[in-house]
């Protein structure tokens, strides 16, 4: 088996990909154990739509455009950290807790981990749409995956936001899992920005060290 990335030619058909089996086969057993033993159903379906969604739209595309092994883990990366952060609420996660107490930091901060990585493992997937999938400037390939990051982190808040107000509106900061900062959702948005500006930053580097 070779591992693809953007710049390779071939990409196998998912029967012939036992990576990519590995990841949906382990992904729907830790999404199946998750949602059977969360501590809040209602807010794990809520969490859980942004999921779905994702799987639909990579299953409905996948006959036209298969993305790089590379990019199907970090992809795999992101939504197993999601799913983990859901099954406890981001607020009330014991892997949170324990960064908490071991760093002796002053809140549970499992979904900034979770903003960052969204940045930092989804910015090479989106890099690799542009790259394959258009004539566009390389430059433009390297500067959208930061502004789609970006524009997509502040449209989550705002969803957020809204969800919290229809659905949970006696305990909308609850939900949130804000934990009394008042700036959860700058920094939130700046977390993500700065992992997309740290993956986008390595993929230019390391593209000029294979040109050398």
């Amino acid at each position: 088996m070779t591992f693809t990335y953007a710049t390779d030619q071939e990409f196998s058909s998912f029967r012939k990909n036992p990576l990519l089996i590995a990841y949906v086969l382990l992904f729907a057993v830790f999404w199946t154990y998750a949602g059977f033993h969360t501590s809040d159903l209602k807010n794990w379906w809520m969490e859980n739509s942004l999921t779905f969604t994702a799987i639909i739209f990579l299953v409905s595309f996948y006959k036209y455009f298969r993305f790089s092994d590379f990019s199907y883990t970090c992809m795999f990366l992101f939504m197993m950290l999601h799913v983990y952060g859901s099954q406890y609420t981001y607020a009330e996660n014991p892997f949170g807790f324990w960064m908490q107490e071991k760093f002796n930091l002053e809140r549970n901060h499992y979904d900034r981990l979770v903003h960052f990585n969204f940045g930092f493992l989804l910015a090479y997937p989106m890099h690799e749409v542009f790259w394959r999938a258009t004539r566009m400037r390389a430059f433009f390939t390297y500067v959208l995956p930061i502004d789609l990051t970006l524009s997509l982190s502040a449209v989550y808040e705002l969803l957020e936001w809204a969800v919290a107000d229809v659905f949970f509106p006696t305990k909308g900061m609850a939900y949130l899992g804000t934990q009394g900062d008042v700036w959860d959702a700058q920094k939130d948005i700046a977390l993500a920005l700065l992992g997309a500006l740290i993956a986008i930053l390595a993929v230019v580097v390391t593209r000029k060290r294979q040109r050398r």
